[in-house]
């Protein structure tokens, strides 16, 4: 059974927090993503969730201001992010996937220099900069000396957090924030996110792993084939399953037969 698309939350008292607006772009010919339209509200953590290749970075890329689209645009707070783009970049914190960091530096210097190009003053960087490589248990490896290029997965997932949250964003854009963060780690991010999003901030994370999601995520949003199928609370979007059956009945199920790589026995 496929459920309809759950409407979107109504929009009392201001602009939504981010809202993706008919943001549209191919590839050689091939949709990435056609006419992604969501709303994200104030003070809400949504996940957004698809299979690989459902066009969720392509649509975050361009939500962000990193992919120009071909149709459609982004805005955060109000601010058109293709129009406005300075104005709108100094609300917005961004984690991409794969983000290349300048790797002969320790994580405190990244954030420092990170700092200054945003134009922070000088005191405000470092007394930041203290502050979230303790909290992200960082502060050991800045204290050996650790290069960038030096750490891990894991180690780096959290110096870009870092950078992300450095110049005190309005909304913060993640794209799979926990791969390959251990579990502690990945309770300690749980931690900050939610702090942020109940102090009126919002998150956006995409992600694949569905049980995370329903876990840490108040709002979810699947993406496939570049198009939003399904938008809303947790609750309303699971319906009476679970997110992953949601999920299964909207993207459709892959069947692997009993003699498939039976080579493997």
């Amino acid at each position: 059974m496929t459920r309809p698309p759950v409407p979107e939350p109504e929009r009392a008292g201001g602009p939504p927090a981010f809202e993706l607006d008919g943001l549209t772009k191919s590839f050689n010919g091939e949709r990435a993503a056609d006419a992604v339209t969501l709303s994200v509200p104030p003070g809400c953590l949504l996940g957004l969730v698809g299979p690989n290749g459902a066009g969720k970075t392509t649509s975050l890329s361009m939500a962000v201001g990193l992919l120009r689209p071909d149709a459609g645009t982004a805005r955060v707070l109000g601010v058109d992010v293709w129009q406005r783009p300075e104005e709108a970049k100094r609300l917005l914190g961004v984690l991409p996937d794969g983000l290349a960091l300048p790797e002969r530096l320790t994580g405190g210097e990244l954030l420092g220099y990170w700092g200054r190009l945003r134009g922070i003053d000088r005191a405000v960087v470092q007394a930041r900069t203290a502050e979230l490589l303790r909290v992200l248990e960082l502060d050991g490896a800045e204290e050996a000396g650790t290069l960038v290029i030096e750490y891990s997965t894991g180690m780096r997932k959290k110096i870009g957090l870092a950078t992300a949250l450095l110049h005190a964003p309005k909304v913060v854009v993640l794209d799979e924030p926990y791969e390959a963060v251990d579990p502690v780690s990945a309770r300690v991010l749980t931690t900050i996110l939610r702090r942020f999003t109940a102090a009126g901030g919002s998150v956006i994370l995409s992600s694949h792993v569905m049980p995370l999601v329903e876990r840490v995520c108040d709002r979810v949003a699947i993406i496939a084939g570049g198009r939003v199928h399904a938008h809303g609370t947790v609750a309303e979007v699971s319906g009476d399953g679970t997110l992953e059956d949601a999920f299964v009945s909207l993207v459709g199920r892959r069947e692997v037969g009993e003699e498939d790589l039976a080579w493997l026995v």
